[in-house]
């Protein structure tokens, strides 16, 4: 919590030094966002602050909803977030961590806040319990949270100048997003999300209605079949564009390392995407960016 200090008989919270802030934001992602917290050991350690702030925005928002009853307050954060990006923020954005180590991070990497509002905007999807309606819309709802991550992560690794490779953070991304959301899907069916997009389930006899109240058959497997064969092209398409990627910014593609495990362990026998928690032990996931960071180099 923000310390704070005594003024006028009130409350008010005092700004954090930097190095708190930054030190928030590390613990954060080492706690909620581990693999990206891996990856990022691999960065320059003079590097590593921006890229814990800007995963820990990305965490940030991504968290809204579970912290809200109804959508409205959830917009009003995220207008909040918006505010502070565009400089229109009220009261004291330093003294709130991980926005104060995200303006700074977007100063001192000269970053642009264009990608950061549209990560903002396309989360406000989350809120709601609407369909995903097409495949196009999820893949550009990747694009605008994972691949926009990724391609900023490598602007910080590259002090704040254009190292290329965009293409290959757009197919990154969306791999990673996609296999995340997978992942998530025992929760989010729970909480009556689906992010299986409208056209697929429709070609597999599948509804938002089945899926929320756990009927959804094998039209789920299929679909959910169809999104991992999504998925690996998209790593297809990565592992073309390899030569495109700097060595300098690999680091901000370490953690799509795990996407061909993660999507591997949905294939075993007894998966049940209902209950199955698709995890890897930490072992596995050091060695599989360890080596992965090696190859890069």
């Amino acid at each position: 919590m923000p310390q704070t200090t005594e003024t006028d008989d009130r409350r008010v919270a005092a700004p954090l030094a930097l190095h708190e802030a930054y030190a928030h934001c590390a613990t954060l992602i080492r706690e909620h966002d581990h693999d990206r917290w891996i990856a990022t050991l691999y960065a320059p350690e003079s590097q590593r602050p921006a890229l814990f702030a800007l995963y820990a925005f990305s965490h940030e928002i991504a968290r809204i909803r579970a912290q809200v009853s109804e959508p409205l307050p959830g917009e009003v954060r995220m207008q909040w977030w918006r505010d502070l990006l565009e400089g229109e923020a009220k009261g004291e954005p330093q003294s709130h961590p991980v926005a104060a180590a995200l303006l700074d991070a977007v100063a001192r990497y000269r970053l642009p806040i264009a990608p950061l509002t549209a990560l903002i905007e396309a989360r406000i999807f989350d809120l709601y319990d609407d369909p995903m309606p097409r495949l196009s819309d999820l893949e550009g709802y990747a694009g605008e949270t994972a691949s926009a991550l990724i391609r900023l992560a490598c602007l910080v690794l590259a002090n704040g100048r254009d190292p290329g490779g965009a293409a290959a953070c757009g197919h990154a991304g969306v791999a990673y997003a996609l296999t995340g959301l997978m992942r998530a899907f025992p929760w989010h069916s729970a909480a009556g999300q689906v992010y299986i997009p409208a056209d697929i389930l429709g070609r597999n006899g599948v509804t938002r209605d089945d899926i929320v109240r756990g009927r959804g058959g094998p039209g789920v497997h299929y679909s959910l079949k169809e999104l991992r064969e999504i998925a690996r092209a998209h790593l297809k398409k990565l592992r073309g564009l390899r030569e495109t990627v700097p060595p300098a910014v690999a680091p901000a593609f370490l953690p799509v390392a795990l996407v061909e495990p993660y999507l591997h362990a949905m294939e075993r026998p007894g998966y049940d995407p209902y209950r199955t928690i698709i995890a890897l032990p930490p072992w596995r996931r050091q060695w599989t960016i360890w080596r992965a960071a090696r190859a890069a180099r």
